[in-house]
């Protein structure tokens, strides 16, 4: 085609404005930085309100606790074990149900659950648009089902409305739904440092269960947020471990050995706790009743089995501290481990609202004190404790039902202060999570968002499309269309060349970048064929890439110029057009590289049978 390989001769077009200064023109990597910036702040703004909103939710535990069991007001910490009520003590969990189903009811459906899975969703399908009402409803239901006796913690709410107010604040200022999700994942995961000065735990949960990306855009914002809440802890807390516990030795590898199978079996009885609560969340649905009146069925069990066994009553961080301790009777220790799941799963299987992870680690906890106790009494030179072994069993429980596994093992870590702890947990936590892989389709986290027809990431991984760069598989200028080249010429170009895409780019006799033209402006029947083609060009699409670009980065622009091709630049500062890129280049690129992924693992595979492969005719070894 006439002028396509060397543009020359005629001036740049009216139409070329700056690359650089047009608006959604070629991002510099300066306002990239000042955007994450601005994002960074957001987070340190939301993890300062979810400290505050934190305190207050412990203190109205608190209060709620003091005048449901004790009739007095106060925000001062009082377990419900300690009640004097007898019977009575049944009614108040009903009584908290009810509350908590007419909230749901008429405030927002959206506060049942504990907190997480809700916070997952919201990401996945909505945007992580969550509405402004929960930021309010769920710390106020959460209190209420929890000072009322429901056996949950008050993570899985702050949790929540962390994620509820990073999400407003999302709303309320002009950010992408990834920023708002950066947002959202800050402010749960802030509310959580808050709640147990755990801030590297909030940053891994963050990764493992709410972003399953790790990049400077998303960590960074993250972090910041947790660092605050961790602050906030500390400055409206305590400043000492949340969860102390005698001091830890250095433990033999014999023992390592015992605490790693441990956590197997651990894994095991996550496993079937998921399952459990799940069956009982479905024996629920199909009562024929309201789902309203759900809580409070659920309050009735929590009742009896409080009136029974008091310690299951509660958020129980104090079961924990004696958990860790050592120093409790087995049987104490054994009841709670089964009647505290009992309360739990009934209470969660109703659609209460409320957390998982104290009752998790408290279950857990008991477990492994129980696991511990049964070793030293078979072989009492095994060389384990019994507080370090309530610790393993904690970490291994969460580890295996919500396979957050790095979570789970630096929770413990920093909760407790315990650095000797650190290769026990490892071993424990890895058997869980092998457990939990294998034999578990889904867990405690993403059961309930998988039945709803949602696909849950299960991985982070580098983004291939971020690996490739431009130059790796960008054409050459053959492509490009001079201005001056008359609109019959490139029509016989396109029909000669059997060309079908429905963008192309235009250059002027300088190499610079002139606009981009659509197919069908090329084939309108009111145009002249004998009009050069600079004289119909309309379309400006005010964005580039340089070969040094991630594919990424390109399907950004061409998503939000809605166009399939983008002109490749020398440089950020230059409009010397060097090539085109297409869509077709990127889907070619991305399925090239999976397909080289997948021979070399089938590949690997063949040759250990001692076989050959055969690929596009050729022969493989």
């Amino acid at each position: 085609m006439k002028n396509s390989d060397t543009p020359s001769g005629i001036p740049v077009s009216p139409l070329l404005n700056s690359l650089e200064k047009a608006e959604g023109g070629l991002e510099k990597p300066s306002i990239a930085k000042s955007r994450l910036l601005t994002i960074s702040l957001y987070c340190v703004a939301v993890a300062i309100a979810i400290s505050f909103i934190a305190k207050i939710l412990v203190a109205l535990i608190n209060l709620v606790t003091n005048i449901s069991f004790f009739g007095s007001f106060s925000f001062a910490f009082n377990s419900p074990a300690n009640n004097h009520l007898g019977a009575w003590v049944v009614v108040i969990p009903v009584i908290g149900g009810v509350v908590v189903g007419l909230m749901a009811l008429y405030g927002s459906k959206a506060i049942r659950g504990h907190g997480i899975p809700e916070a997952m969703e919201q990401i996945l399908v909505n945007e992580s648009n969550i509405k402004p009402a929960i930021t309010i409803l769920k710390p106020i239901s959460s209190a209420i089902a929890i000072g009322t006796g429901g056996p949950f913690g008050a993570e899985g709410p702050i949790i929540a409305t962390g994620g509820a107010l990073g999400s407003t604040l999302g709303q309320i200022f002009k950010v992408t739904s990834n920023e708002r999700k950066i947002i959202l994942a800050a402010g749960a995961t802030a509310g959580m440092a808050a709640i147990f000065g755990t801030p590297i735990a909030g940053i891994f949960l963050a990764i493992e269960l709410l972003l399953f990306e790790f990049s400077p855009r998303a960590i960074l914002p993250v972090a910041l947020a947790c660092i605050t809440g961790a602050a906030g802890h500390h400055f409206l807390f305590e400043s000492g471990p949340v969860f102390p516990m005698p001091d830890i030795s250095i433990p033999s590898n014999e023992a390592l050995l015992i605490y790693s199978v441990m956590g197997i079996v651990v894994g095991f009885l996550s496993l079937g706790i998921t399952k459990i609560v799940y069956w009982i969340e479905d024996k629920f649905d199909e009562l024929p009743i309201h789902w309203m009146w759900c809580p409070a069925l659920g309050g009735l069990a929590v009742g009896v089995i409080g009136f029974f066994y008091p310690h299951t009553l509660g958020v129980g961080y104090d079961n924990i501290i004696g958990l860790l301790s050592g120093s409790w009777p087995m049987t104490l220790v054994l009841t709670l481990c089964i009647f505290k799941f009992l309360s739990w799963a009934i209470a969660l299987g109703s659609g209460t609202s409320g957390g998982t992870l104290a009752p998790l680690m408290t279950m857990g906890g008991a477990a492994g004190a129980v696991i511990g106790a049964l070793v030293l009494k078979v072989y009492p030179e095994a060389g384990i404790t019994i507080p370090l072994s309530a610790l393993i069993g904690m970490s291994a429980m969460f580890a295996g039902a919500s396979r957050a596994y790095l979570t789970s093992i630096v929770f413990a870590l920093e909760a407790t202060m315990q650095s000797h702890a650190l290769l026990p947990l490892l071993g424990a936590c890895t058997g869980a999570y092998i457990v939990s892989f294998f034999l578990m389709k889904n867990t405690i986290m993403t059961e309930k968002i998988v039945r709803r027809g949602l696909s849950v990431p299960d991985s982070f991984s580098p983004d291939l499309l971020q690996k490739i760069t431009v130059s790796q598989i960008v054409h050459s200028t053959e492509s490009l269309i001079n201005a001056n080249t008359s609109i019959h010429d490139v029509q016989a170009w396109i029909k000669a060349n059997h060309r079908d895409e429905s963008h192309f780019v235009v250059v002027n006799d300088q190499g610079g970048y002139a606009g981009t033209i659509r197919l069908s402006e090329i084939y309108d029947g009111q145009v002249k064929g004998d009009e050069p083609i600079k004289t119909i060009l309309t379309t400006k699409v005010n964005a580039a890439v340089t070969g040094e670009d991630a594919l990424r980065r390109a399907i950004e622009h061409m998503s939000k110029n809605d166009v399939d091709v983008l002109p490749v630049v020398s440089n950020t500062n230059s409009k010397l057009v060097t090539g085109v890129l297409t869509y077709r280049d990127i889907i070619d690129a991305y399925a090239e590289n999976i397909e080289k992924d997948e021979y070399a693992h089938v590949k690997i595979s063949l040759k250990r049978r001692g076989m050959k492969i055969m690929v596009k005719g050729r022969q493989g070894n």
